[in-house]
C-alpha cells in the first residue's frame, strides 16, 4: 500500500459577505491545525468568522465520516475565498431617482488533511 494523503473538502457558496472581509479572517487560520483554527475563529469578532467556522466544521466532519480520521489529527491544507456573483439592488433617492446598491457574495473552499506526527 502506497503512502496516500487523505484530504476532505467542503464548499460554502453564495455567502453574502464581501470576499475581502472573509479573506481577512481566512489569512489568520491558514496552515493551522483544526483545533487551533477553531479556537481562533470562536474568539474573532468578525461576522465572517461564523461562515468560515461552519465551512471548516463541515470539512472536518467529511474527513471523519468518509475516511475515519479523528478531528484532532487534522490541519487546514488549503483554504481559499473567491468572489461570487454580485446582487444588484436599487435604493430610492430624492426626486424619484434610484441609487444602485451592490451586494457582493463569495465562495469559501476548505481542504483539510491528516497531519502525520
Amino acid at each position: 500500500m502506497k503512502n496516500e494523503v487523505l484530504e476532505a473538502k467542503a464548499i460554502a457558496r453564495y455567502i453574502t459577505i464581501s470576499p475581502f472581509k472573509v479573506r481577512r479572517v481566512v489569512d489568520q487560520i491558514r496552515e493551522k491545525s483544526f483545533e487551533e483554527a477553531l479556537m481562533i475563529l470562536v474568539f474573532l469578532q468578525y461576522r465572517s468568522s461564523f461562515s468560515v467556522l461552519k465551512a471548516l466544521r463541515s470539512a472536518a466532519q467529511n474527513a471523519q465520516e468518509n475516511f475515519g480520521i479523528s478531528k484532532s489529527s487534522l490541519y487546514i491544507k488549503n483554504i481559499t475565498v473567491s468572489a461570487g456573483p454580485i446582487m444588484k439592488r436599487f435604493r430610492p433617492r430624492a426626486q424619484g431617482r434610484g441609487f444602485p446598491i451592490q451586494k457582493p457574495t463569495c465562495h469559501i473552499y476548505v481542504t483539510v488533511g491528516q497531519r502525520f506526527f
